[in-house]
């Protein structure tokens, strides 16, 4: 077995002595040698299996974000051609009618908000249910 020689500061020394001794090494030698090799074959393989995962799960998560934005771009799309149908195809009341219209607009809209947050789940449900709170309050 070849032979290697390195120097310990005291500290350094004594914490090698009782960690040797506390782990179950016959000496601080082998608990060296233990320390050497773990260090020169698990480790590193440790490390890249790791990486490999967290690149993997970091690309999956680009792609989720990607998907999810474009589906948001389509949902904003489609929103504002309603609005631009909506706005250009409903003419205004007039005079008197226009509160009355605005008070049913009112319960239409709490009755939207309503309904869509029943068919909605999870924290989706959540945020359209303080939807409707703030709306009724």
């Amino acid at each position: 077995m070849p032979r290697r020689t390195i120097r310990l500061t005291a500290d350094i020394d004594e914490r090698l002595q009782s960690t040797a001794k506390v782990k179950g090494y016959a000496n601080p030698s082998a608990f060296l040698r233990a320390a050497i090799d773990h260090e020169l074959s698990g480790r590193e393989d440790t490390l890249i299996g790791a990486e490999e995962r967290l690149a993997a799960s970091m690309e999956q998560m680009r792609r989720e974000i990607f998907r999810l934005g474009r589906a948001q771009q389509a949902l904003f799309a489609f929103v504002d051609s309603l609005a631009k149908v909506l706005l250009t195809c409903v003419p205004e009341p007039g005079g008197e009618a226009m509160e009355a219209a605005f008070a049913r607009a009112r319960g239409r809209h709490a009755r939207l908000l309503k309904s869509a947050g029943q068919a909605m789940v999870g924290d989706s449900q959540l945020a359209m249910q303080d939807l409707v709170n703030h709306g009724e309050g």
